[in-house]
C-alpha cells in the first residue's frame, strides 16, 4: 500500500519567496507614490532624451505626453514646465535637445520636408530658426556650447558620418549668467 503524504504548500520555499518577491515589487512601484499632472516631471507616457543646462536648472527632453511628440523644458527649481510658443510644430517631431548655460538656447533635430534639420529656439525671443537648411547630407547629434554661440553636429554630406561646427557669429546675444564678464580673445 502506498503511503500518502501530504505536501502543504507552506513547505515550498520557492513558492512563498516569489509571492513574498512579486508583491514587494508591486507594493514599492505604486503609482500613487509618483507625482502624475500638467506640472509634474514624471508621467505615465513616453519621456527620453534628457539634457541639462549648463547652471543645472533646466531639463529638456522628449516626451509623448498629450498624445503628440513633443519638446518639453522643465524648470527644476520652481517644478513647473517653462512655456515655449512655437517649439513644438505640429505634424514634426523634434529630438535630441541640447541647452545653452541658463537654457535660453535650444538646439535640437526637426524635420523640414522630410529631411532632418538642426534648429535653434531663442526662449528670449520665443522664436525658433533652422540652422542646416543648405546641408545635403543628413544630420544628427545637435549641440550647442554653453554661451550659446557655437552649435556641433555630425553630417553624412560627404557620405561618412563627419563633425561639423557652426559659429553664429560674433553678434549672437550670448547666454551667460548674468553679472558675469565675456573674454575677448587675448594677443
Amino acid at each position: 500500500m502506498k503511503k500518502f503524504t501530504p505536501i502543504v504548500w507552506l513547505q515550498r520555499p520557492i513558492h512563498w519567496s516569489l509571492i513574498f518577491g512579486l508583491s514587494s515589487l508591486l507594493v514599492s512601484c505604486g503609482a500613487s507614490e509618483i507625482p502624475l499632472g500638467p506640472t509634474s516631471l514624471n508621467s505615465r507616457y513616453t519621456e527620453e532624451q534628457p539634457t541639462l543646462s549648463g547652471n543645472g536648472r533646466f531639463l529638456a527632453f522628449v516626451s509623448n505626453r498629450n498624445g503628440s511628440h513633443q519638446l518639453l523644458i522643465y524648470d527644476l527649481q520652481q517644478q513647473t514646465f517653462v512655456r515655449t510658443p512655437g517649439l513644438n510644430r505640429p505634424e514634426t517631431i523634434s529630438e535630441s535637445p541640447s541647452l545653452s548655460y541658463t537654457g535660453r538656447y535650444i538646439v535640437y533635430l526637426t524635420s523640414d520636408q522630410g529631411r532632418p534639420v538642426v534648429a535653434l529656439y531663442d526662449r528670449a525671443i520665443q522664436q525658433s530658426q533652422v540652422l542646416t537648411p543648405v546641408y545635403r547630407g543628413w544630420v544628427r547629434n545637435p549641440g550647442i556650447s554653453p554661451d550659446g554661440r557655437y552649435v556641433v553636429f555630425e553630417t553624412a554630406s560627404r557620405g561618412q558620418w563627419d563633425i561639423e561646427v557652426l559659429d553664429r557669429g560674433p553678434n549672437v546675444e550670448l547666454d551667460i549668467p548674468n553679472g558675469a564678464t565675456v573674454d575677448g580673445p587675448t594677443n
